[in-house]
């Protein structure tokens, strides 16, 4: 649908848009919003976004279409006045003490507050004060910092399938909690962080582990060492005014230098092993027709949501490890001698794009002798507020290069971080001199995009293989749902949770407005690091060799987890 509206008294031109707001932000009018996001349902519930139509009256731009000929106004006294009561309504029952927020300067209330001049709060706070649940291994719900926007409830709901959140109670009572009240590690919660992305402010937030970090580093007999993962490094610039998917790798090295880091190393060699490890395990299985399809277990968001909700699938996870804890248990291997000859322990952190991994780590499977494989998950957003605590200049720090022997990855390995990247990468190695570069390059294609679900059939040496790649939870519910019903067959099935993978994690920096363009970008980021990569198959890299023949020494099975 197209025509012409008229907004604060000028002509313009709309074609295609789902609703008003989106021809009012086009037309360069930032209307505030709370409870929209483009990629959720309509909600309406926060009234921030509405206008006073010419006949007088008051609508939400985000559930109202368009219309030929509509007239509207963005700033009339009424609705200026409109948006003020609501957010000093908003602020009367809601935690204000924003000096140690977690979210101060970025918090959406707080921003809008200070837009608006909402100076005083002329109604007194009534809300009790809620307990605050620190249950989860990922993330932290504080209910006196929810505006009842409904965000977090329609992520997990709609994009994930998960409905660890809801509504309870009706008008000024309603709370969004757990069914029954429950914490969060009592509920079916796979700890993505996808909630944490989409809340406006602190009521949802990471869970900081940075304490253990800077302890570690100012102890004298801990060797502290950090693996860094592909997609946070297409990321993290953006904390610091760089655009998404800019390479920031060499200025992470040497910041985690400064920090007080021993050594650096890239998660990505790790994607690699997976890569080896993981294609022999299909390999295996497709010759014995056997636990197929065989579903990736990179993601532990995605094989939590299995346990939860298709335990029979388990048995056709992937045995691998993740790269982030075939990084840990090959970094014990390595530096077990060396710690006992300098009598130092090894203290291991992670870089993730992703909240979820922290509850990975902490796995009893991934402990033992109560030596954890990974100690700390530092998410994204949690180096960056290392980052700035200590005063470090982003932009002028100069690059330094990755800390051997775990700093070389191939083009494979980086790919990881985004939707399809794991399955190119076995696909890379599987098809290797058996197709010419240009076939090769339609093949990888297949799998390469934001389109929620892709499949691919690969002919090789006689056998057809049946590919599908899918990312975002409730996706991947429904693509389960059809490989049960016998409506779809696949051998290799790539799950991610987060919708675009990795690069959108739920511990990735939070762009003012999240869409597919961000996704995009960071993926594309990539994509050109594995461009200009000397080394695009996994088992070219000969490190990967050295692991093997050096550290591992015939013992592969300490890269699986045993079910």
């Amino acid at each position: 649908m197209s025509g012409i509206m008229i907004i604060d008294g000028k002509k313009v031109d709309f074609e295609n848009q789902k609703n008003i707001l989106s021809v009012i932000r086009d037309s360069g009018i930032d209307l505030p919003t709370f409870c929209y996001h483009s990629e959720l349902s309509i909600y309406g519930a926060c009234r921030m976004c509405s206008v006073e139509t010419s006949s007088g009256n008051i609508i939400a731009t985000c559930s109202e279409k368009p219309k030929d000929g509509m007239e509207i106004y963005t700033n009339s006294p009424r609705i200026r006045k409109y948006r003020k009561m609501i957010l000093e309504l908003l602020l009367a029952n809601h935690d204000r003490d924003c000096t140690v927020c977690e979210r101060t300067g970025k918090c959406q209330l707080q921003k809008l507050a200070k837009r608006y001049g909402i100076n005083k709060i002329r109604f007194n706070q009534l809300n009790e004060e809620n307990e605050i649940d620190y249950s989860s291994p990922s993330i932290i719900r504080n209910p006196n910092k929810c505006i009842k926007c409904g965000d977090c409830v329609m992520v997990c709901e709609e994009i994930q399938g998960v409905g660890a959140l809801g509504f309870s109670h009706r008008g000024t009572e309603v709370k969004i909690k757990p069914a029954f009240n429950k914490n969060l590690n009592e509920t079916n919660c796979v700890n993505c962080g996808q909630c944490r992305i989409v809340c406006p402010t602190a009521a949802i937030t990471i869970k900081n582990e940075t304490q253990k970090v800077w302890d570690a580093i100012y102890d004298k007999n801990t060797r502290v060492i950090a693996q860094i993962a592909p997609a946070v490094r297409v990321s993290l610039g953006e904390e610091f005014g760089m655009d998404p998917g800019e390479v920031t790798l060499g200025k992470i090295v040497a910041i985690l230098k400064k920090l007080g880091v021993d050594e650096v190393f890239d998660t990505a060699l790790c994607a690699d092993l997976t890569v080896i490890e993981e294609s022999n395990e299909f390999l295996d299985r497709f010759a014995k027709n056997e636990n197929l399809p065989l579903f990736t277990s990179c993601c532990p968001a995605w094989v939590k949501f299995a346990e939860n909700k298709y335990p029979n699938l388990v048995k056709n996870i992937s045995t691998c490890k993740s790269p982030q804890q075939m990084f840990g248990t090959v970094a014990r291997e390595a530096y077990n001698k060396q710690d006992k000859i300098d009598g130092k322990e090894t203290f291991i952190i992670s870089i993730m794009p992703c909240t979820a991994k922290k509850a990975e780590a902490a796995r009893p499977e991934f402990s033992h002798n109560n030596i954890r494989e990974v100690d700390v998950v530092l998410t994204t957003q949690e180096l960056a507020i290392m980052i700035k605590e200590i005063g470090i200049n982003f932009d002028n720090t100069e690059e330094e290069a990755l800390d051997m022997p775990f700093g070389l990855a191939s083009g494979a390995g980086i790919i990881f971080g985004t939707t399809g990247g794991v399955t190119e990468a076995v696909l890379r190695r599987m098809l290797k001199n058996k197709f010419g570069k240009d076939d090769c390059e339609i093949i990888y294609n297949s799998v390469r995009g934001l389109d929620a679900v892709k499949e691919a059939t690969i002919e090789v040496d006689d056998k057809s293989i049946r590919i599908a790649v899918v990312h975002g939870l409730k996706n991947a519910d429904t693509l389960v749902k059809l490989i049960e019903n016998g409506e779809k067959h696949y051998d290799l099935v790539e799950v991610m949770a987060c919708k675009g993978g990795c690069i959108a994690g739920g511990g990735q920096p939070v762009p003012k407005i999240i869409t597919k363009e961000t996704r995009a970008l960071r993926a594309q980021g990539l994509y050109n690091i594995d461009k200009t990569n000397q080394i695009k198959s996994s088992d070219d890299n000969y490190i990967i060799r050295t692991i093997y023949e050096d550290i591992l020494k015939d013992k592969n099975h300490i890269l699986h987890v045993h079910k």
